[in-house]
């Protein structure tokens, strides 16, 4: 079996990678973790760099606010330290815990926003496989929308107090524009899968990812929500643990025209790309104009933020 971490699942965040998450720790060889998010803010990190073992990188990644969703206790951190010597070498071990604390031999991570940094985990864990979850980007909006705030992903940026929808679409196509295009060098470590087919049909969808994962299929998988589905009224599709359900999000009905023609303006040739449709008809030129406003105060603060913190660009 490869070394661990064996897979990490990205995406443009509220890509609904929670779900593909849960499908695949489901698997009875796999266990993957939700957003423990640490491993490109580590303190000495950078692409080509793996920096050594120290007490220092032992005590940040104690304190590191969501290192504890790992679930690892401190005797589980404490024999990784003392036999790693590299930081990749400790999260491989971390993730050898985490697996083998699950009775599963492999082990992985889905935090959406590591799509923006495949070269970086691919120079740290060149064996490392990763699945890319692409979704309309139009839904994908509806729940940032919901989701977002001043401390929270896309709401930083200054540009969300004027327009949030352009910040949802200029997003998007950043994180899943980066996405294509660093994964592409992967070559067969890498795969694509929709969010769409996910729901509509998931057992096609999840018999691709396993090949792509060299994984045998399971049907556990599709069965990952039984026994955890709630229905109390109000909760999420994700508090509630659902299975899998089209038409939670719905960017015909719930988008309004204008603010269609706007996201066909801003992301509409990767929406071609991706073969999704069009919402406008046609965009105007007033509506042109808006998008390159937009466009261009979220480049300018794009270049700011790599400036002040490269690692922690975007939300």
């Amino acid at each position: 079996m490869a070394r661990n971490p064996y897979v990490f699942v990205v995406g443009c965040p509220r890509s609904g990678t929670t779900l593909l998450q849960r499908m695949l720790d489901a698997h009875p060889l796999l266990a993957v973790s939700n957003d423990p998010h640490f491993i490109p803010f580590a303190p000495g990190i950078r692409r080509g760099v793996d920096p050594p073992v120290t007490t220092e990188l032992i005590d940040w990644l104690r304190g590191y606010r969501t290192f504890a969703r790992l679930g690892l206790d401190e005797r589980a951190l404490a024999e990784a330290a003392e036999r790693a010597t590299t930081f990749s070498d400790l999260v491989a071990r971390l993730y050898d815990a985490f697996g083998g604390a699950r009775g599963k031999p492999l082990a992985g991570e889905k935090t959406p926003r590591y799509v923006r940094y495949l070269p970086l985990l691919h120079s740290l864990f060149p064996q490392a496989r990763v699945v890319h979850l692409l979704r309309d980007g139009r839904d994908v909006a509806l729940s940032t929308l919901e989701w977002a705030r001043p401390d929270r992903g896309p709401g930083r940026f200054r540009l969300w107090l004027e327009n949030p929808l352009a910040v949802c679409a200029l997003s998007w196509r950043w994180h899943v524009t980066t996405g294509r295009r660093e994964g592409e060098l992967l070559g067969p470590l890498y795969t694509e899968v929709r969010y769409e087919e996910l729901v509509r049909d998931p057992e096609p969808a999840l018999r691709r990812v396993a090949a792509g994962l060299e994984l045998p299929y399971a049907e556990e998988m599709l069965g990952f929500h039984r026994g955890r589905t709630r229905a109390e009224p109000g909760l999420s599709a994700k508090d509630a643990w659902l299975p899998p359900t089209p038409g939670l999000r719905n960017w015909r009905t719930q988008l309004a025209p204008d603010e269609l023609e706007l996201f066909d303006a801003l992301a509409g040739d990767l929406l071609d790309a991706l073969g999704y449709e069009r919402g406008a008809e046609a965009v105007s030129a007033d509506t042109e104009a808006r998008a390159e406003h937009y466009r261009r105060a979220w480049e300018d603060e794009l270049r700011e933020r790599v400036k002040v913190a490269p690692a922690a660009v975007g939300g």
